[in-house]
């Protein structure tokens, strides 16, 4: 009988699938316990997992139950008992995202203390789901375009976007109280910080007006609009954000069902049942795209033969030309071609959607850049425009999945083939 070998190629791809799967809300709630209460249920699902997360708890639910569950526009039509299912915009937050936020107001008004708010929360929530403060959308839009564009962290967005906001930064709680309110979660954020993943609509908020503005200093982001509300803020004349200690919180439960750590080990476990000496690498990369993949080629040089090198986290890009296509992911492939020619890997964002590019990631060989060089492309010069999607669109070698149903940051393999692999 002959014996056939997968391909590295396919190696990868099975990989990923195994960690989306394994980082995905439909496993994680099969055996999470709901709460029951003795009043109402209002559910409100938010993110690029709402519609799973939506489906399956509502199924579960006994007694009187209404809500909101907010998603992609691409994800929709979609009906689910007792729910609205509005349609929003991501990664910028447009009108849709104003009318979703205020469902989302409106829904946890007049709560009393017998009633529950259950909520389920995913990577995205924070631009599906927008009620501006302060500001109007359109300065709210083209701040989160400068933020998304000039390297920050989610740490640093969010401290922004939760001190221009009605529902963030713990706002949502506030909103809420007196009643119980428990939110089952899916991280997409490095360390799984319960006050960043979707901006913390039901979390303590550790940071300050005082923070944001520091944020737009960094990075030199002019909002004259942005800053006179942050200034009036942090001079005291708004209310902060719900801190740690609040009494609100007492009557709230953050629960993180499913995070990066879960995918990392899926894809693990199936690389090693298939023969590959495995290693998570790091769980939790952060920093700049091109210097990370720097660090992985130095790391992938140890690697022997037959051997797989995994890491998670998520990394940050700077734009740095107008017109290019791709996100974190594609830029840190394209790096680590030109870093470390000789290896297969692949890397891809586990929601489906690698920044402005509509590939999840793709995925690079050892013969990439002599691929690259026969079709006239110089891997140099995409990489200096900003525009990898089209570089590996040109190759063939883009991974699409759709929408995944999960959201639990990037997805990163290494292989180090066999001889005749």
């Amino acid at each position: 009988m002959t014996t056939i070998i997968p391909s590295p190629r396919s190696v990868l791809l099975r990989a990923f699938h195994t960690a989306v799967q394994g980082g995905h809300p439909a496993r994680a709630l099969q055996g999470a316990v709901l709460p029951v209460c003795g009043g109402r249920t209002v559910i409100l699902s938010a993110g690029k997992a709402a519609i799973g997360m939506a489906q399956m708890v509502r199924a579960r639910v006994e007694g009187p139950v209404s809500g909101v569950v907010i998603a992609r526009q691409s994800e929709l039509p979609q009906s689910i008992q007792d729910l609205t299912v509005l349609g929003s915009t991501h990664p910028v937050p447009g009108q849709a995202s104003v009318q979703a936020g205020k469902a989302a107001l409106y829904a946890v008004q007049d709560l009393g203390p017998d009633d529950l708010l259950l909520c389920l929360i995913s990577g995205g929530a924070s631009s599906l789901m927008c009620a501006p403060w302060g500001v109007t959308l359109k300065h709210k839009v083209h701040l989160t375009e400068k933020l998304l564009r000039c390297g920050a962290t989610i740490h640093e967005i969010n401290a922004v976007r939760k001190h221009l906001s009605h529902l963030k930064g713990g706002r949502l709680a506030a909103r809420a109280f007196p009643a119980r309110v428990v939110s089952l979660i899916v991280s997409d954020v490095v360390g799984d910080d319960l006050s960043v993943i979707a901006s913390g609509p039901t979390a303590p908020d550790p940071s300050t007006y005082g923070d944001a503005l520091e944020v737009l200093d960094r990075y030199g982001i002019v909002a004259p609009e942005v800053r006179i509300h942050l200034e009036r803020g942090h001079q005291g004349e708004w209310p902060e954000t719900p801190k740690p200690g609040d009494p609100i919180f007492e009557h709230v439960e953050n629960r993180v069902i499913a995070g990066g750590s879960a995918a990392l080990r899926a894809a693990a476990g199936d690389l090693q049942a298939q023969g590959w000496q495995t290693q998570i690498w790091q769980e939790g990369v952060t920093g700049d795209a091109r210097r990370a993949a720097a660090d992985h080629a130095h790391a992938a040089s140890d690697l022997p033969p037959g051997a797989a090198l995994l890491s998670g986290g998520e990394t940050t890009t700077v734009v740095r030309r107008d017109g290019g296509l791709g996100g974190r992911n594609l830029e840190f492939l394209l790096s680590l071609a030109l870093e470390a020619p000789g290896i297969y890997a692949l890397a891809a964002d586990t929601d489906g959607t690698d920044g402005s590019s509509p590939a999840a990631g793709a995925v690079i060989t050892p013969d990439t850049l002599e691929r690259a060089w026969s079709l006239g492309l110089d891997a140099r010069k995409y990489l200096d425009r900003s525009d990898a999607h089209t570089f590996f669109e040109r190759l063939g070698d883009l991974v699409f999945t759709g929408p995944t149903g999960t959201n639990v940051n990037d997805f990163r393999c290494i292989l180090r083939a066999s001889a005749g692999s």
